[in-house]
């Protein structure tokens, strides 16, 4: 029976995707919910699953054609497997038993990674996203058999220059930005031209915080079932500097001002497609074991590309960590609307000076950049200050001093 697979219908706020992997060909045997199409919005990936068991009849819908919400793709033909999607599958089959054979014997495997390639849509996905050609991965798997290990390595492994290669013959690749980035450039963009965007610095010992979780962290894991890291801390002494400060957690909405009765904050993470943030939601009632465990399942969405976009709307500031990368300083650049955005950076021990001593702390270097059309430096520097003050005395936190 012939079925239409239609694009899923978008949020409000996204106008159309495009067709970013198709996982598999006409002809090709599906299973029901087997994700056979990525589609990729301004904001997110969509998986596009098979409705029913059954092959792809035909592909409207090409890779790199932009679509519309509940647009038709793609024709499905539910129940048996094509009689052609069999014998591709059988033939497909007995090439990798024998190359695994030849493998065993010392001979090398005949399988071609274009044709192994084709029955992994994980690989297939990996090898697309990053722009490696399938020739150039040294498969591992059996008989020769790319794995997403592969390409991984593959990426990672340091490029060899050879000596031999003349001026003139450098090679290039030119790869097309996916929408995601390149909507994360615009929005980035847009904010260095329409705010007025200034950054203020200060540091924070974070020795008390250190002490604090390497005493309680085992019970704390224990009972909540959650690592205490450093993460809930900063989000819980910025929702309070935030109570103190309404001007840093509104945004301008044309010539108005809306502040928000409410505190939303974005943890900006790093995927493989860009930079996404996703929203812990009323913070100002979590409890320290709700952020982390909050903050881990975006982690993991963000990794296997399951955030969806109600994960990512909204929020009233923001809170980006530069430190798991080394990071010792550095301007964090607004989500706009809103209009502040804090950094965290690298802790490293330094010598510092304490009633007049000389003692070495591991200090952390804290920016807040915000939009000076609305945030008087005042403000900023009290927000920040703030937050210092309730990172280096935690008691306050909990006894709201």
């Amino acid at each position: 029976m012939a079925t239409e697979i239609k694009a899923p219908v978008f949020p409000e706020s996204v106008a159309d995707g495009t067709i970013a992997t198709w996982h598999k060909q006409p002809g090709e045997a599906v299973s029901r919910d087997e994700v056979i199409c990525d589609i990729e919005t301004d904001k997110v990936v969509l998986e596009v699953v098979a409705p029913a068991d059954g092959t792809i009849s035909a592909i409207i819908k090409n890779e790199g054609d932009t679509v519309l919400s509940s647009e038709v793709i793609a024709q499905f033909e539910e129940g048996a497997v094509s009689g052609a999607a069999q014998t591709q599958a059988v033939q497909s089959e007995q090439k990798v038993e024998q190359a695994a054979a030849q493998t065993e014997a010392g001979a090398a495997p005949v399988v071609e990674r274009a044709q192994v390639q084709d029955q992994a849509p994980a690989v297939r996905k990996a090898l697309t996203e990053t722009g490696i050609a399938a020739g150039d991965v040294a498969g591992t798997g059996r008989g020769g058999r790319i794995t997403k290990e592969d390409v991984t390595n593959h990426q990672t492994k340091p490029a060899v220059s050879p000596l031999s290669v003349a001026v003139g013959e450098r090679i290039e690749k030119r790869v097309p930005m996916t929408r995601l980035r390149k909507r994360v450039a615009e929005r980035l963009l847009a904010a260095t031209q329409q705010t007025a965007m200034l950054t203020t610095f200060n540091e924070v010992n974070m020795k008390p915080i250190m002490e604090m979780r390497a005493q309680f962290k085992d019970a704390f894991e224990k009972r909540h079932g959650a690592r205490l890291g450093f993460m809930s801390f900063f989000v819980k002494a910025a929702t309070e500097a935030l109570k103190r400060y309404p001007a840093v957690n509104a945004s301008i909405d044309g010539e108005d001002i809306v502040y928000h009765g409410y505190y939303d904050i974005g943890v900006a993470v790093s995927s493989e497609r860009g930079l996404v943030v996703p929203v812990l939601r009323d913070t100002d009632r979590m409890n320290y074991a709700e952020v982390e465990n909050g903050i881990r399942a975006y982690a993991g969405k963000a990794r296997d590309g399951k955030l969806g976009i109600e994960d990512m709307t909204g929020g009233t500031f923001t809170i980006t960590n530069g430190g798991t990368f080394g990071s010792l300083l550095s301007t964090p650049i607004l989500n706009t609307p809103q209009t502040a955005i804090l950094g965290m950076h690298k802790i490293q021990e330094r010598p510092m000076a304490v009633n007049g001593q000389v003692e070495i702390l591991p200090m952390m270097y804290l920016a807040l950049s915000y939009d000076h059309r609305l945030i008087d430096g005042k403000e900023a520097v009290g927000f920040l200050v703030t937050i210092k003050e309730l990172l280096e005395e935690p008691a306050r936190l909990i006894l709201d001093l």
